[in-house]
């Protein structure tokens, strides 16, 4: 039921039931907020959202309030202001003064506020508490000093993520986002999912950043430095630029590497083949033995990890599978070293990747073969864009280019792996032809596709029913792996991704997404898929090449060394 309600001396609709805020913005009148998470319950913690009404005493925050056909609003009033202004100061007063140095300059929340609310002076000052710098993590950084105590990666981490790392520590003017005991993030229950940098505000949480080491290995002229991507980079890199959320710039980005200075670019994609060709046949030999079902994939590493902690009795569920930049990885210090006579030594392998938690994948004990690891360094979204711009590259005014051989050239099911769902999806495609030598006749499945929750499907396959799950966001997995528990055994293959919507909105890929900005990513991956030649992996040429020549089939005896790897439980705080 809808009615009008006056805001600003200004009628306008409103839904009952909904908040004002929801009501406002609907509207199209933007009011500031730092505690609010969409989708979750509202907290009014931060009181930046407080408006105006007449024949309230108080003013009230607009995050938490419901609308009422009586209320006349204000939401810009002189009162409403200095309410504002004078909580931004006192965040100010005792908040770090370092902003031209800060990761989060020019993307801080915090900074933005203090620039729409013209607040140019530190009216009050206060000591900060010591908090230490936490630097334990491979993949996240923890500056408690920047933090405004706004509750977001706290809830974030419990009420979405389902890992419950981070909680408010002490009272009152002590109070402080911590962890267990006290203890650093590495020896936390951490999956490094990045979700909790996603919801900072400020720069109190940011990824590892290895700008230093890169640039020091590209300007090393006794080392060959080989470059992989992941399929949904190339689909949010130009967000960094002030490009439209969404646009594919493949091309563009093999040109901008080669100018940086890599000496081979391939597409992870290539290696998503594999691994979607490795996992369909890994499921048939499950299926007909009868054990270790439903398998459940294991291309996520924050979700290895959170298998790895809570879930350990489903490990052997897991796929053995390695992930595409680990299964480009082993390639890349193998098959390629070979062919191109490049001792290890002198080779340099870097993987772009949308996910923090990658940065952990790659130094995992079960990615390294003779100490030496798979993939040396990983970089974010993030990551790359800096790096771009600190060459001075302009993304706007360069031609395409192709990626380089023999890892370059990929099917359109290894590019949609970027988007929840998509596994599944390409998994089904390729499962159906390993099974009955014909194409499955729906190679779109629209009800895999979709952004966070939980969702699943039934593929014919010969005279056999394969039911799919997916699940994106590891706060709808319990409910999920219950049902595995008890062995009921709806599933074949259950597909799980740590972040809301899949890699397309990953720990690492650009801060500060507009609305909508995820799926685009999503819709260009598919789009991208729809338009391709080959959308199935087992048609890539240069996959089964690369089989007839080295690999041999999928899960031989060779392939299970080199694309597969195994799980440990770990204990945690």
């Amino acid at each position: 039921m809808t009615f009008q309600l006056e805001v600003n001396n200004k009628e306008i609709e409103a839904k009952r039931g909904d908040t004002i805020l929801e009501t406002l913005h609907k509207n199209g009148i933007k009011i500031p907020t730092l505690c609010r998470l969409k989708d979750l319950t509202p907290t009014g913690a931060c009181r930046l959202c407080v408006v105006e009404v007449e024949g309230q005493e108080n003013l009230i925050p607009a995050c938490s309030y419901p609308v009422e056909e009586w209320m006349k609003i204000k939401t810009h009033s002189p009162r409403v202001i200095n309410a504002r202004k004078t909580i931004v100061e006192l965040l100010l007063a005792n908040h770090p003064d370092d902003c031209l140095f800060c990761i989060r300059n020019l993307k801080c929340e915090l900074q933005h506020l203090a620039e729409e609310l013209h607040i140019r002076e530190r009216k009050k000052s206060q000591k900060p508490a010591y908090l230490k710098l936490d630097q334990s993590s491979p993949g996240i950084v923890r500056d408690p000093s920047k933090c405004i105590l706004c509750g977001r990666c706290v809830r974030v981490c419990d009420e979405q993520q389902n890992v419950a790392t981070l909680d408010f520590v002490n009272r009152g003017g002590k109070t402080h986002v911590g962890i267990s005991f006290n203890k650093d993030l590495n020896f936390s229950s951490c999956i490094l999912c990045g979700q909790c940098i996603q919801a900072c505000p400020t720069g109190a949480l940011h990824e590892k950043t290895n700008m230093d080491e890169i640039q020091e290995v590209l300007h090393n002229p006794e080392v060959k430095v080989v470059v992989q991507y992941a399929p949904s980079v190339t689909v949010s890199l130009a967000e960094e630029f002030g490009l439209k959320a969404g646009k594919d710039v493949n091309g563009v980005m093999n040109a901008v590497l080669r100018r940086i200075g890599f000496d081979y670019i391939f597409d992870s994609s290539f290696a998503a083949d594999l691994a979607i060709l490795e996992e369909s046949r890994e499921l048939h030999e499950r299926i007909e033995k009868r054990e270790n079902l439903p398998m459940i994939n294991a291309c996520c590493p924050a979700w290895v990890k959170y298998a790895e902690q809570f879930e350990q009795e489903l490990l052997p569920n897991l796929s053995s599978t390695k992930s595409p930049q680990q299964i480009m990885g082993a390639l890349i210090k193998t098959y390629f070293a070979d062919q191109y006579k490049i001792k290890n030594a002198n080779l340099f392998s870097v993987a772009i990747m949308p996910c923090t938690a990658k940065k952990f994948e790659a130094q995992r004990e079960e990615m390294t073969r003779k100490a030496i690891s798979d993939v040396d360094l990983v970089l974010s979204t993030r990551e790359l864009a800096k790096l771009i711009k600190l060459y001075g590259i302009d993304m706007n005014n360069i031609d395409s280019e192709m990626p380089d051989d023999p890892f370059g050239h990929r099917s359109s099911a290894g590019k949609i792996l970027g988007a929840a769902g998509g596994l599944s999806e390409a998994v089904l495609r390729s499962f159906h032809y390993q099974e009955t030598q014909k194409e499955i006749r729906n190679m779109t499945m629209g009800k895999l596709r979709g952004g966070e929750g939980f969702r699943k499907y039934t593929a014919k396959v010969g005279e056999r029913n394969i039911n799919v799950a997916v699940v994106s966001g590891l706060q709808y997995l319990p409910n999920v792996l219950e049902k595995v528990k008890k062995g009921d055994g709806e599933f074949h293959f259950i597909e799980v991704m740590a972040c809301p919507s899949g890699c397309v909105n990953g720990g690492g890929q650009p801060l500060e997404t507009r609305e909508g900005g995820v799926k685009a990513r999503a819709k260009a991956l598919y789009e991208i898929d729809s338009k391709e030649t080959i959308r199935v992996a087992h048609k890539n040429p240069f996959v089964n090449k690369l089989y007839e020549e080295y690999l041999g089939q999928p899960c031989s005896e060779f392939c299970r060394k080199l694309l597969h790897t195994g799980f440990v439980p770990r204990n945690v705080l």
